[in-house]
């Protein structure tokens, strides 16, 4: 189930934030850093909408929606949607959540009549971003590293 987030949730999701990512540790140069940067999470509220998926009462799942306009990093084009932060529980991988977060962003996008849809991520992702080539995205430029591991923007045309 998918629902908005509430203030309540900060501490669920950025467990799951944290857990998400743990499998990248080695990759990152200060994983330290990175961690306290993945913990902000919950701020991406201020900017954007954090959308929360649920199973079974429990929070598994949760993804930023950033609209058209809305403060976000520079590489990407200021008139762009897009979604920041998909984190998905690695005890609920597989059922699917990452891909319903995902297309719920693109609802959401549409909604806001927006042509397109951005998102960066990176080949150490190597169950996001094959999810994401298949729904359609498509690299358009490189994004600036984070702490050593390359990034790239890409984008989908919404219909």
């Amino acid at each position: 189930m998918l629902r908005d987030y509430q203030p309540a949730d900060a501490d669920a999701i950025v467990r799951v934030a944290l857990a998400a990512f743990a499998e990248f540790e080695q990759h990152y140069s200060d994983w330290p850093l990175f961690t306290a940067n993945v913990a902000k999470m919950p701020q991406l509220a201020k900017a954007g909408e954090i959308i929360v998926a649920e199973d079974g009462g429990e929070i598994v799942g949760a993804v930023a929606y950033v609209g058209a306009q809305a403060p976000k990093p520079e590489f990407f084009d200021p008139a762009w949607p897009v979604i920041r932060m998909l984190v998905v529980d690695p005890c609920a991988r597989g059922k699917g959540v990452g891909r319903q977060l995902t297309e719920e962003c693109l609802r959401r996008a549409e909604r806001d009549r927006s042509p397109v849809i951005a998102l960066h991520t990176t080949q150490i992702m190597t169950v996001a971003l094959p999810m994401y080539l298949r729904m359609g995205f498509a690299k358009v430029s490189d994004a600036p590293d984070i702490l050593g591991v390359p990034y790239a923007v890409y984008v989908k045309a919404l219909a």
